[in-house]
Order: structure tokens, then C-alpha cells, then sequence
């Protein structure tokens, strides 16, 4: 029996290569940034120089009712790690999907973002790729791609035992200082979080939106001393 996966390579109809022409204006500060941007200035945590799962996550810009947005899903919440907790579409290399310094993140952010939500790879254009990035507690090194969803299609929890659900943010919810808190980790660890779609968006996800705002110019000043303590499951 042929796999889902499988089937995906065969009938996906999507480009790998990155380009940012005939993207809307209101994107172009996002895609002048990807192209400047240091790993230093994304996160702390860099990959070490050898080991560690290549993965990827798509971060994918649309435009809805409410203006610019971002795709988000949540994470169901039986499972064993990270549950209930609002990530990027994404997950781990396949040995198919090329040079993980190459077009391989490319592929896998797609096909796992098709994967998961039921998004149509077709529609999106590819317009950038930021800094591979390290997860310690999990050991994943991530390639973040960024993508313009140029052609919308549905998209919702495609295995319910995984995804709790997918869900759109307005770029605004995500700048609007209300919506800005810290996040403390039992372990220590503070982060930039988002209070937005009755969710808490934290932890890796949360500190690179918080630097894609930062260097497109769209961060608002926040209360960096309002706190909110993350369970000890997460």
C-alpha cells in the first residue's frame, strides 16, 4: 500500500526553488530581513557542528479579513511532549528530500505543512529561509522557511491524534502589545510569548515570530515584566 507520503511525492505539484518576486508590499520587510539575517540574531541556540535531526518548519504569511495573519496549528493534547502546545506546521527531513543545506528544507516544510493541516503546496510561494536554529531539549536542528500563501486553499487537523487544530493569527493580534507577555519555563528559561486565538504561543515558535517582527520593522514596544508560568508538562 502506497504511503501518504509517498503519494505525496508523486502528485504534489510544488516548486523548491526560493524567490521573492511579485510578492504584496506588506511582505517585502519580511523577505529583506531573511536575506540579511544572522543566526545570532534569531536565537542563542545554534546547531552544534555535527549531530542533531534536520528538520524544518513553514512559516507561512497569508492575507485574511483582518489583514496580514500567520498559520499556526496546536499540538493535541494526549501527547507525550509539547502537548497542546501552537507550533508551525513542520517536522523532520525525509532521506528523500535532498541537502538539508540545499532545497531538502524546502520540501520537507511542505510537505509536512500538507501533512498536517491539508494545505495545498501549490499556493505558496517560497520566498526565503532564515538561519538553521537548534531545539536542545528535543535535539532537532531547524531550518525556519518562509512562505507567502499566494492561492489559499482549506486547511484544518488532518490526524486529530497530532493536531488539536489549525488556525490563522492577524499579524496585528501578534503586534498589539496587549497580546505580548514572558513566558517562564519550571526550568528557568524565559521567552518572548503571544496571548492570541485562545492560545499561548511560546518556546521556539514564539521567540522566532518575536524576531521576525523585531527586524521587519513591525515590533510595537511591550511590558517585557508581565510574566505568565508555563505548566511543568510543557
Amino acid at each position: 500500500m502506497t504511503s501518504a507520503r509517498e503519494q505525496y511525492g508523486k502528485t504534489a505539484a510544488y516548486e523548491a526553488a526560493v524567490s521573492a518576486e511579485g510578492l504584496p508590499q506588506w511582505l517585502m520587510p519580511v523577505s529583506r530581513a531573511a536575506a540579511t539575517i544572522e543566526p545570532r540574531q534569531l536565537s542563542r541556540f545554534l546547531p552544534p557542528d555535527s549531530g542533531g535531526r534536520q528538520s524544518a518548519v513553514l512559516i507561512l504569511f497569508g492575507h485574511g479579513d483582518r489583514g496580514p495573519e500567520l498559520l499556526l496549528m496546536e499540538r493535541a493534547g494526549t501527547l507525550r511532549s509539547h502537548a497542546g502546545q501552537p507550533s508551525f506546521p513542520g517536522g523532520a527531513l525525509d532521506p528523500g528530500d535532498g541537502d538539508p543545506e540545499g532545497e531538502g528544507p524546502v520540501r520537507a516544510a511542505l510537505r509536512e505543512a500538507w501533512e498536517e493541516t491539508g494545505l495545498d503546496p501549490s499556493g505558496v510561494q517560497v520566498f526565503g529561509v532564515l538561519p538553521r536554529l537548534y531545539i536542545p531539549v528535543s535535539g532537532f536542528v531547524v531550518t525556519p522557511v518562509l512562505g507567502w500563501w499566494r492561492e489559499p486553499s482549506p486547511v484544518g487537523a488532518v490526524d486529530e491524534a497530532e493536531t488539536a487544530r489549525v488556525f490563522t493569527v492577524p499579524v496585528a493580534d501578534l503586534t498589539d502589545p496587549a497580546h505580548r507577555v514572558t513566558a517562564r519555563h519550571p526550568s528557568g528559561h524565559v521567552g518572548p510569548a503571544f496571548l492570541v486565538e485562545d492560545a499561548l504561543v511560546w518556546g521556539f515558535t514564539a521567540g522566532v515570530i518575536d524576531r521576525i517582527l523585531h527586524y521587519a520593522g513591525w515590533e510595537l514596544p511591550w511590558d517585557r515584566a508581565k510574566q505568565v508560568p508555563l505548566d511543568r508538562r510543557a
